[in-house]
C-alpha cells in the first residue's frame, strides 16, 4: 500500500474527475462572490498538472497534484461553494 501504481493513479484521476463534474453541476451559492470560479480554476489547474506529470512518468508528483485538486473540491464542499451530498466523492455528511 505504499506504492503509487498506475492502477491507483487511474482510480484517483477518475474519482477526482467525477467529483469535479458533480461540483460543477451543483447549485451555485451567490454568497461567495467569484470564489466558486476561483476554486474551479485551481482544481482544473491541479488536474492538468497531474495529467502532465503522469504523462512524464512522474507518478508521485501526479498523485500529489491529484490530492491538491481533491482537497480544493472538499474545501469548496465544506464551506458551501458546491452544494454536494455525495460522501463517496466529498467529505460531507449527507448522502445522495
Amino acid at each position: 500500500m505504499n506504492t503509487i501504481t498506475q492502477k491507483r493513479l487511474k482510480k484517483y484521476f477518475q474519482l477526482t474527475s467525477e467529483a469535479l463534474t458533480e461540483a460543477k453541476a451543483s447549485l451555485e451559492n451567490p454568497s461567495f462572490d467569484g470564489a466558486r470560479a476561483d476554486f474551479l480554476d485551481m482544481i482544473e489547474r491541479y488536474l492538468s498538472d497531474a495529467d502532465y506529470f503522469a504523462k512524464k512518468g512522474d507518478v508521485v508528483t501526479a498523485f500529489a497534484a491529484l490530492n491538491y485538486a481533491h482537497g480544493w473540491l472538499d474545501a469548496g464542499a465544506s464551506v458551501g461553494l458546491f452544494k454536494v451530498h455525495n460522501n463517496r466523492l466529498f467529505t460531507v455528511d449527507d448522502v445522495d
